[in-house]
């Protein structure tokens, strides 16, 4: 028995995939049962980094999800269109569906799942979120008797890889974005990257699976690393601390009478060098998982690339050839249940005004007696309890003060702040961020 693989996309993951599918030796014994059937290209001419017989090309994407004989459509394309348009017309044909493109699962998930649901395919998405780190399927099936509490991620690779540098170099963020992109680790448009959008779409998608609810991922807060400077890496150093940009999704407590709601969101964060994410440097990603019994777990590895992504690919066509060994054809709507979608309600977000952290905030002022105080005054009129106020130096004629509090609510903090930009000898807050 083979089980026909449709490829859609040939780039740099589904470059990655095919190698692996024609080179099973030394794999799992169902690798050789599966057999890249048709690819689809833009360009059929173009030379190819792996031997791909011409006559399986097609520029036709559409009839690839439409043969009869594709057991299992392999979405590579990225992108939100004709990505989706694509996936629908394939369970709509009663294809399984294996996907990278962690935009359309984040925007389309509802439309999707219920369609795939209703034909009885799956689609599966290891390759989405971490690269090649297995977290989708620890999430749905080993960690699943677990009660999980919360998941803080490093889930984007350009964005570490540029805080590692800023933080080893002393560098400003513009200049080893350039260099970044020179390198090849940002893209030409680093905005989904940079801005946070990319991480924004990985936690919605880990938020759904941990916390058993569909996630809108208009309510994911997030905000990028453009506006951490060198002097934020440095007074984060002297203070124990490394800046990096996670993705968080955490229940919130609240009382038993109340509704259960999830603070999902994506921010720069001093993260405490004791922690296991801080040591977390380059390209690479963590997902760090916390849960009821099992407490807390790491997993690491390369998040992105041709290899890591193809193998999380690859395992997903695995567990639907397992599947489609076992059972009759065609499908049918019993899916199993650790890896299928049975998502139908959505999650409660909460608004970030009633997320309570620390905070850390540089300010410029005038230099003149008694602005620490005013400072002080300002917060504690809000409820807002300091851990450290530092005057570090100054920039040109004005006083730099760096402040971290204790836990506070953010509506507060944000309440301390409006009331200090008022304040006469304050020329401007510089940079504000959340503490792990």
């Amino acid at each position: 028995m083979s089980f026909k693989i449709g490829l859609l996309g040939l780039g740099t993951v589904g470059t990655g995939t095919a190698e692996i599918l024609l080179s099973p030796e030394g794999r799992h014994p169902l690798v050789q049962e599966l057999e890249i059937y048709r690819v689809g290209v833009r360009d059929i001419s173009k030379p190819r980094d792996v031997q791909i017989s011409k006559e399986i090309l097609t520029t036709d994407l559409e009839a690839i999800v439409t043969d009869p004989e594709v057991d299992i459509v392999v979405e590579l394309l990225g992108g939100l269109e004709p990505a989706r348009s694509l996936i629908l017309k394939a369970i709509a044909h009663r294809k399984h569906v294996v996907t990278a493109n962690k935009a359309v699962i984040s925007r389309f998930a509802e439309e999707i799942y219920d369609a795939a649901n209703e034909k009885g395919v799956y689609v599966m998405l290891e390759a989405a979120v971490g690269g090649g780190i297995p977290i989708i399927q620890p999430l749905k099936q080993t960690l699943g008797v677990n009660r999980i509490q919360a998941i803080t991620g490093i889930v984007n690779g350009t964005t570490n890889y540029i805080l590692t540098r800023m933080q080893n170099e002393g560098a400003d963020f513009a200049d080893v974005l350039a260099d970044a992109q020179k390198l090849g680790y940002a893209e030409a448009d680093p905005t989904a990257d940079v801005e946070g959008f990319d991480a924004a779409d990985k936690i919605a998608i880990l938020a759904s699976l941990a916390f058993g609810g569909r996630i809108k991922l208009e309510e994911v807060y997030h905000e990028g690393i453009t506006k951490v400077g060198a002097a934020d890496i440095s007074y984060a150093e002297k203070l124990g601390f490394v800046i990096k940009l996670l993705a968080v999704a955490k229940q919130m407590p609240v009382a038993s009478n109340q509704p259960e709601q999830l603070q999902v969101r994506v921010h720069p964060t001093l993260v405490p060098k004791q922690h296991p994410l801080a040591s977390v440097s380059g390209v690479y990603n963590a997902i760090f998982v916390e849960g009821d019994p099992i407490g807390q777990v790491m997993f690491y590895g390369r998040g992105a690339g041709a290899g890591p992504t193809a193998s999380a690919v690859v395992s997903d066509i695995l567990n639907i050839a397992s599947i489609l060994k076992t059972v009759s054809q065609p499908p049918t709507p019993n899916l199993h249940p650790l890896l299928a979608c049975t998502h139908q309600h959505y999650c409660q977000i909460a608004p970030m005004d009633e997320l309570v952290t620390r905070f850390y905030a540089r300010f410029l002022t005038n230099d003149s007696p008694g602005v620490i105080g005013h400072l002080g005054t300002s917060f504690g009129n809000q409820g807002v309890s300091l851990e450290s106020v530092v005057q570090t130096g100054f920039q040109g004629e004005l006083a730099e003060i760096v402040v971290v509090t204790h836990d506070v609510r953010e509506g507060n903090f944000r309440q301390a702040l409006a009331e200090i930009r008022s304040l006469d000898a304050v020329d401007s807050i510089a940079s504000l961020l959340r503490v792990l």
